[in-house]
């Protein structure tokens, strides 16, 4: 009896000393700690959600997008600008290219120079999006896929200038299932909204793997390119198959920008195995929400909302209570990750990745 209970006491005792040997934070430690939110979207001259930043010792990175209904790529960075002028040491900015006139000679030439410019004006790196694999066609119908050798002199000159990529390329696998079968209920409301973007109803686009495989050879061409792969790589569904990239990609980082409910869904089946795989890898991951300021808005609700966001992960990621969200059906318990892990995750990661010389505080 003695022999078979031993086995189990020393995995408890092990966890005790591992408990009293850590430091963790508090839900009330909450505004006490410097934090980095790296992707936001700032398209709208309110200040309203830099401001519930400051309040939260939150830095902020807004970053530009190729996106049908956002404004011009020229007023995005008009508006980082003058978000960054209000407060400068609460915000930076990544620009983007567009794939717009890629049959012209001089496109990747002309492409550079907006990019050289946003960097004169204080950008970070760029960012990449999903049209490019979902959207931007060749004249023969093909998708241009992130790996064509006419995009590579644009990461050559990212890299040159010891500039970051940040790259949304693909979907959640949910993208490819029908709205019933969806994992989590963001995605669900997401393609609803946007079937343009819903693959299963295209089944003639690339495939979630031609996606990820694209991006795979990129990495693989530009091994020295600092590279963030946005909302957890379009790998949120498994933190093993995540895993395997990180391995494998030593320059590939990734945010978890709008895909937090995936790790709470995948720890509702595996609590220690998605804590594990934040420990491992705690120099790869980055915190990101997503959160976005558009037009004319109601700043105290833009403030309540923002905070909201933020404080709800914060408790998933610092303590061990057990939580429900509407992204996700069920409850869940938090993580309770190591003060130094955390630290890691909201500030130390994106100085590193993005090279962030400005912070809170």
């Amino acid at each position: 009896m003695i022999s078979s209970i031993l086995p189990f006491f020393i995995v408890a005792l092990a966890f005790l000393v591992r408990e009293e040997n850590e430091a963790f934070y508090s839900l009330e430690d909450f505004f006490k700690v410097k934090k980095i939110d790296t992707h936001t979207h700032h398209n709208s001259e309110n200040t309203a959600l830099t401001e519930a930043a400051i309040e939260a010792n939150f830095h902020l990175l807004t970053v530009s997008v190729d996106v049908p209904d956002y404004p011009s790529l020229d007023e995005q960075i008009r508006l980082a600008l003058l978000q960054k002028s209000q407060n400068p040491n609460a915000i930076d900015f990544l620009a983007t290219i567009s794939l717009e006139n890629w049959t012209d000679p001089g496109w990747a030439e002309q492409e550079i120079a907006r990019i050289e410019k946003a960097f004169e004006q204080g950008a970070l790196g760029i960012k990449i999006w999903k049209n490019i694999g979902m959207t931007y066609r060749y004249e023969n119908g093909d998708f241009i896929m992130a790996d064509h050798p006419r995009l590579e002199p644009i990461f050559r000159f990212i890299q040159a200038k010891d500039k970051t990529l940040m790259a949304h390329l693909g979907e959640p696998r949910n993208c490819w299932l029908p709205l019933e079968e969806m994992t989590v209920n963001n995605d669900r409301s997401y393609f609803a909204r946007h079937p343009e973007y819903h693959m299963y109803l295209h089944p003639e686009f690339p495939g979630y793997e031609e996606q990820l495989a694209a991006r795979d050879r990129l990495l693989a061409k530009f091994p020295d390119l600092r590279f963030v792969g946005a909302h957890l790589g379009s790998l949120e569904w498994s933190v093993d198959e995540l895993a395997q990239r990180l391995d494998r990609y030593p320059n590939l980082s990734v945010d978890m920008a709008a895909r937090i409910g995936h790790l709470q869904f995948q720890s509702q089946k595996d609590h220690e195995k998605v804590r594990d795989f934040m420990i491992r890898f705690q120099d790869r991951l980055i915190y990101g929400t997503d959160l976005e300021i558009s037009g004319e808005v109601d700043p105290e609700k833009v403030k309540i909302n923002a905070l909201a966001v933020w404080q709800k992960d914060w408790k998933y990621l610092v303590s061990e209570e057990w939580m429900d969200s509407g992204d996700v059906n069920g409850s869940f318990q938090g993580l309770k990750l190591p003060q130094s892990v955390v630290d890691k995750i909201y500030f130390h990661n994106a100085l590193k990745w993005f090279k962030i010389a400005s912070t809170p505080g």
